[in-house]
């Protein structure tokens, strides 16, 4: 199967915008030419595998990788040049160094990467591998061009011998120059060249006293530039090294000619796989400007395209809206209908340059899940077609393109059409309109048209071939939104456009008396038809409104649960280094007391002794219910229907009560039996109207109770958590190094907490420990271990967040 499209599509559509802007990605003259002569591939295989190159070098571009390229010369002439004998100058024999040593690079670069590109790859293996040669090359030659002394050990010989002829010529000269008695025959004291000559000026006066050979004179005659005859010989001796150097300059650029023309074949096969891995960048960087995605087409019979952007708005620059358009469930035919101006065209163009692009083997400006068909043909009719070289009318000529069209499409074409039978009598133009798409969609093409005919906008509700399309039309603002909206059928407008455009206010007003009183039923009936779809549109519009702040919603409180649990887990190590730290206070403080009951032998010190240990207890007490009760309150906030009668649970007693009165921040709870107490409501949470459940047998349960609180007694390993370090028996150098790397492999884990194992020994290996740990920026705060946890042979932590 050929793919057929005609020039003129080629132009209606607009592909040479998107080629030449290609082009202009490209940087070399061949890439260029290649893409230019880009063709539109057969076969689904063909496509597939365009796609594929241009997926991979779109990977390399975006990593940042720009193929070695620089320094590629478009060489094609000169190295056909060189092939049949011909001598090359310096300066193409520089670029084909040049482009010699990008083949190597290229080679290089991709075979770094052949893991990821392989087809990139296989393509430069075509580049040849000359970079011998091209080093050959660039030793002849220094940085300006000149061909140096290194090409060849006779041109640096012949050179040699010339630069000392000139160092003696001009070592006489200058001697001849500060005789006395030749200085008054001059005209001026210097010496210059003529015709490759050394000479001095003399007076014309002295012609006859100067002994040498006039090589030239000034315009007036009165100065001679001659050669002294003393310098003849040396002159003579100088213009045969420099014969001789040009001798050898030519044979090395023969010689070097030759290397290139012995090697024509592989260079321009090289050439062109530069061309091609050229093409290839052009087309992913224009890819990443178009932000084009490749849709699916294989086996594919039905048109989806997401989020649709016209390739050639985006290429501008322009705001473009992107809209889906869609031909499924058994539609071949869109007609896309509403005001002028209003992006019916961009629409029609926008699918058929699309259709090209993948033909093309080109990602195009959809989203992603996009389907589109390979279409066998593509053809167009947009835009005024009068031919008045042929005496045809504007309608003449749309109707011989329709015929054309006619004959030529077949099975999965695809057909254009703006302003389908426009220009002629509506009644008429609807019926040939009608008899047109029909014979199109019996002949197994797809078509899009754009169209102002009711007749036309009725098909959508009569025939499920056809489906309506329609771009919006803001009334307020008098302007087209460019906004596409499937399934419905679009008004022209043309009385608010007119209006728009500065047509008379009562010429407006009495164009929309007339029109009203104008529409048959037809029109009468599509207009309640959409006027009720409008309405199904909005509520719809509103639907997905109210979906999207939903889901805001949604993502805000999962935001703040997260933020909940990461402030719930603080103040859980808050509360547990309070704790500890009122334990530690309240402990000391009782050993004091005890120290001093002790040492008091009177009954009034060891009166008031208990009185203090008891107002200590009281107070270590109230600080832990405090403590309790804030912990409590991050957790799980009080519920704010609380009621007499009904059960929640106490953060202080960690059990289930009841509530048997209620007053301002208060609560009398039972819980259970003649036990009752006055608790502020802070400390209550998970109300519910029905008594928990109590086991059958309480006694058995007492009975594990007291099987766990002995279990956790006994010793046993240290769980306080699984992240731990042990350094026991190191070097306190290296223990510290251990835990250093150990605290690093934390913090990149986001681990709250750690545990320390170090022993006892002689307690030097635990205080070097404690002190890093006192000094370093990854803990918030560190302990002893508990008994259950080690005791003082560990030490617990708590890394910041």
């Amino acid at each position: 199967m050929t793919v057929q499209i005609s020039q003129r599509t080629l132009e209606d559509l607009g592909f040479s915008e998107v080629l030449r802007a290609l082009t202009q990605r490209c940087r070399t003259e061949p890439g260029r030419e290649r893409v230019l002569a880009r063709p539109f591939h057969d076969t689904e295989e063909e496509v597939t595998e365009a796609l594929a190159l241009v997926d991979e070098a779109r990977f390399l571009s975006q990593q940042q990788f720009s193929l070695p390229l620089g320094g590629v010369t478009d060489l094609r002439t000169a190295v056909g040049h060189a092939e049949k004998g011909g001598i090359l100058e310096p300066r193409q024999l520089i670029d084909a160094a040049q482009l010699l040593f990008a083949f190597a690079r290229t080679r290089e670069a991709l075979d770094e990467r052949r893991d990821k590109v392989p087809r990139l790859v296989e393509i430069s293996r075509r580049l040849p591998f000359l970079e011998a040669m091209a080093r050959r090359i660039d030793q002849c030659f220094e940085p300006d061009g000149e061909i140096s002394d290194r090409a060849s050990p006779e041109l640096k010989e012949a050179r040699d011998r010339a630069r000392g002829l000139h160092r003696r010529i001009k070592t006489r000269l200058d001697e001849l120059l500060h005789d006395e008695a030749f200085i008054p025959k001059l005209r001026e004291n210097y010496y210059t060249l003529r015709n490759g000559r050394y000479v001095v000026p003399v007076v014309s006066n002295y012609r006859s006293e100067v002994d040498g050979i006039v090589h030239n004179a000034s315009q007036t005659g009165q100065t001679l530039f001659m050669e002294p005859q003393a310098m003849v010989g040396l002159g003579n001796d100088l213009a045969i090294a420099q014969s001789e150097v040009a001798e050898e300059e030519r044979r090395v650029l023969q010689e070097l000619s030759q290397l290139v023309g012995r090697e024509s074949t592989r260079i321009l096969e090289g050439l062109e796989a530069v061309a091609e891995l050229d093409e290839l960048e052009a087309i992913a960087v224009l890819s990443a400007d178009l932000d084009a995605t490749t849709p699916t087409f294989v086996d594919v019979t039905e048109l989806n395209l997401r989020g649709l952007r016209h390739p050639r708005l985006v290429l501008k620059g322009t705001e473009v809206i992107s809209n889906d358009v869609t031909l499924t469930g058994g539609a071949r035919a869109l007609v896309v209908s509403g005001p002028n101006a209003g992006g019916k065209t961009v629409t029609l163009t926008g699918v058929g340059l699309c259709a090209l692009m993948l033909r093309s083997g080109l990602p195009i400006p959809v989203g992603e899940g996009s389907r589109m068909p390979l279409y066998r043909s593509v053809h167009s009719t947009v835009g005024d077609a009068q031919d008045l070289t042929q005496g045809l009318s504007t309608f003449s000529a749309h109707v011989t393109l329709l015929r054309d069209i006619l004959a030529e499409v077949g099975e999965n074409s695809l057909v254009l059409i703006d302003e389908i039978a426009a220009d002629t009598d509506p009644r008429e133009g609807a019926a040939i309109a009608i008899a047109v798409l029909e014979e199109l969609l019996g002949k197994g093409a797809y078509s899009l048209v754009t169209t102002h005919l009711e007749e036309l906008k009725a098909l959508a509700h009569m025939d499920p071939r056809f489906l309506n399309a329609r771009v919006g039309f803001d009334s307020k603002r008098m302007a087209p939104t460019y906004r596409l909206q499937m399934g419905a059928a679009g008004q022209s407008s043309a009385i608010d456009m007119a209006a728009r455009v500065g047509l008379p206010s009562r010429v407006c007003e009495r164009a929309r008396e007339l029109s009203l009183n104008a529409g048959g039923p037809l029109t009468k009936a599509l207009a309640a038809a959409e006027d009720d779809r409008r309405k199904l549109y909005e509520e719809l519009e509103k639907a997905r409104i109210a979906a999207k702040e939903a889901e805001s919603l949604r993502a805000e409180l999962e935001k703040q649960k997260v933020a909940f649990e990461r402030e719930r887990k603080g103040r859980m190590m808050q509360f547990n280094e309070d704790v500890h730290a009122a334990a530690d206070h309240a402990a000391q403080e009782v050993r004091d007391l005890l120290t001093k009951l002790r040492s008091e032998q009177n009954e009034k010190a060891l009166s008031e002794a208990r009185m203090q240990l008891q107002q200590r207890a009281d107070e270590a007490q109230k600080r832990a219910a405090a403590a309790k009760a804030e912990l409590f309150q991050v957790e799980a906030p009080g519920p704010a229907n609380l009621k007499v009668g009904a059960w929640v649970h106490h953060s202080g007693l960690g059990r289930d009560v009841e509530i048997l009165e209620l007053t301002d921040g208060q609560a009398v709870v039972s819980a259970g039996g003649a036990l009752k107490m006055r608790v502020p409501t802070s400390e209550l949470s998970g109300s519910r109207t029905r008594k928990p459940q109590q086991a059958k047998f309480p006694e058995r349960q007492k009975g594990e109770a007291a099987l766990k609180r002995a279990a956790s007694a006994a010793p046993s390993q240290v769980e306080a958590t699984n992240f731990r370090c042990d350094v026991r028996g190191m070097r306190a150098d290296d223990a510290l190094s251990e835990l250093q790397s150990f605290l690093d492999q934390g913090m990149r884990r986001g681990e709250e907490a750690a545990l320390i194992i170090h022993g006892h020994g002689t307690g030097a290996l635990k205080q070097a420990i404690r002190d890093h740990l006192a000094a370093s920026p990854y803990i918030r705060m560190f302990r002893p271990g508990e008994n259950h946890e080690g005791g003082d042979g560990v030490t617990v932590i708590a890394l910041r967040g």
